[in-house]
């Protein structure tokens, strides 16, 4: 009896402890939503009480109406889905292939091919942001659509999570197929890829996610807003005066959207694929 009600204050702490992690985690999102619909004077006025979670005094959808206008939002907003979904198309492809040869060939190097893959991880993307805007200026890629999309196909920590994951994949299925006549290919395409869906999944949200909020390298190699991603958009309101924290609130409001639709439909391979890639990685 002590010991079921011992488990019970236990599950309640846990439950506690979540919910307050969770709170914390949407404060900021909660504010920008209830901030998008109130006037500049309310956006900053209320911050410091409960009322800023709320959208009240209503202005409806005015500051939507001004962000769009002012930013070009349905031009940024389409450069950010051609860049965001062209990173996460050709990098399921790429990424998948890699992980696999690695979990699957054998030869001379392969180990140390998995470390040198491993340890890219941790070099971060501003150590190497300067040499590749010289190469990319050199092969006259500024103000394109593939200079934003073709350095971010391949990346390090994708490769280490298929490879991850296809190590968990047993052998012995890709040798019935094989001994039923089926080529590498077919293997892949029929076999392995059907069972890595947490792991495709896994890599497509944290793949848009990071293509999407992208904001140095876009600054770095676009000077109009012909191929201008949704981050530099924002920036027009704070370099064009009257600061109107309303339409900011509500432009990033549009900006958040898109990432919680798709969070939301595949948040069950998501977690999946977190916690297969996480415990055997």
């Amino acid at each position: 009896m002590s010991h079921a009600r011992a488990n019970q204050k236990g599950h309640i702490g846990h439950y506690v402890i979540m919910v307050v992690l969770a709170a914390f985690f949407l404060f900021p999102l909660a504010y920008m939503f209830a901030s998008a619909f109130k006037a500049d004077d309310a956006v900053l006025g209320g911050s410091d009480s409960l009322g800023a979670f709320l959208p009240s005094p209503w202005v409806g959808l005015d500051n939507f109406r001004d962000a769009v206008e002012r930013a070009s939002f349905p031009r940024v907003f389409l450069n950010s889905v051609i860049i965001s979904g062209s990173i996460v198309a050709l990098g399921l492809v790429v990424n998948s292939l890699f992980g696999y040869a690695l979990s699957r060939m054998r030869f001379a190097g392969q180990r140390l091919l998995v470390i040198g893959v491993i340890a890219l991880i941790i070099v971060p993307f501003e150590a190497l942001a300067v040499p590749l805007l010289y190469l990319s200026a050199s092969l006259g890629w500024l103000d394109t659509y593939h200079v934003q999309i073709l350095p971010f196909v391949a990346s390090p920590l994708f490769i280490y999570l298929f490879y991850s994951f296809f190590l968990n994949i047993p052998v012995s299925l890709e040798e019935a197929a094989r001994v039923d006549g089926a080529g590498p290919v077919r293997i892949f395409v029929s076999v392995v890829a059907p069972l890595a869906k947490p792991a495709y999944a896994t890599v497509a949200i944290l793949g848009f996610l990071f293509s999407w909020g992208q904001l140095l390298w876009p600054v770095m190699v676009t000077r109009g807003v012909d191929v201008r991603p949704l981050p530099l958009g924002i920036g027009t309101f704070m370099t064009t005066p009257p600061v109107q924290w309303g339409d900011i609130m509500a432009y990033a409001a549009m900006m958040t959207v898109p990432l919680v639709i798709i969070f939301l439909i595949f948040q069950r391979y998501f977690v999946r694929g977190v916690a297969a890639t996480g415990v055997k990685g």
